[in-house]
Parts: structure tokens; sequence; C-alpha cells
């Protein structure tokens, strides 16, 4: 089922299940994941996107081998805060994405990723990381800002409650 509110989302998780958060590019589709507790995300890996079930069966294997319980994609808003293209486009791969058989009763949400690859641009520059090696991790990176960012607001929610 697909959340536009992380309160709601945050409710339809399962308990002991960790979450995975995507960086949804147009060539790259950048994948971190949390541990069971949910608080910590660690990039994983970045899927080269070919045709839409190819990316699909690459995101199912990482959730059904990890025993995710939701996603986290990364809504690219514009600087004032709406949505053009690349949201929609976004907003779409997630209604196809739980059309799939697999995907039936994953949460999913949105989180705005505003600025989420220009902080995972700077810190792999401030590890020193090389040229190709930053071209390499960068949607990964960028997925688990996205992901932690949404990890400390359901933090912050679990507290409020």
């Amino acid at each position: 089922m697909i959340f536009d509110d992380i309160a709601a989302f945050a409710v339809a998780l399962p308990p002991g299940r960790g979450i995975a958060g995507l960086d949804f590019g147009t060539k790259t589709i950048g994948v971190a994941v949390s541990d069971a507790l949910r608080s910590v995300a660690t990039p994983l890996a970045t899927i080269k996107r070919t045709k839409f079930t190819k990316d699909a069966l690459e995101l199912l294997d990482i959730v059904s081998k990890r025993n995710l319980a939701g996603l986290v994609l990364g809504l690219p808003r514009n600087m004032d805060g709406s949505e053009g293209p690349r949201a929609q486009s976004t907003r779409a791969f997630a209604r196809n994405l739980i059309r799939q058989p697999g995907f039936e009763g994953l949460a999913i949400t949105f989180w705005d990723e505003r600025l989420s690859t220009v902080a995972a641009e700077r810190a792999l520059l401030e590890a020193d990381t090389t040229r190709k090696r930053r071209a390499e991790v960068i949607d990964a990176v960028a997925a688990s800002y996205i992901l932690q960012g949404a990890l400390d607001r359901l933090r912050h929610i679990g507290a409020a409650t």
C-alpha cells in the first residue's frame, strides 16, 4: 500500500523488520537498507535501470532476501516544494511496483529528497573518495540520506505516541 503520510506508513509497518530507501533516477536506482530496529541507514547497491520488470525483480530480490517491511522512495520536489515531471515519474514507479507480484503487502511512502545527492557528494568528497568510486556509489549514498531522514522522522513519531 502507498502512503503519502509517513505517520500512516509507520502504523502499517510490522515491528522487527527493516526498510529500504530508494533514490530513483532515470539511469539508476540507489538502494539503502536499515537495520531491523530501523535506526541506521546503510548504502547497499546501485541498480542500473533497464526495463521496469527487470528493475522490479532486482528490487524484489533485495526485499525478500532482507525480509524488508517497506520502501521509502525519494521524491524529487522542486526547490519551491512543488512537484514536477520527475516527482510524477517517481509516484508512477511506486504505483507500478505495488502491482507487481511480491510487492502487494509492502508499505511504500515518499520522502523529500531535495539536496540528498548534494549531501552525499559532500560526504564522499570529505572522505577523499576518488571520482571513479564516487560515481559508483553516489546513488546508494543518496538513498541512505533519504532513508536516514525517514528513519529519524519515524523515531520521532514513535517517541510522540
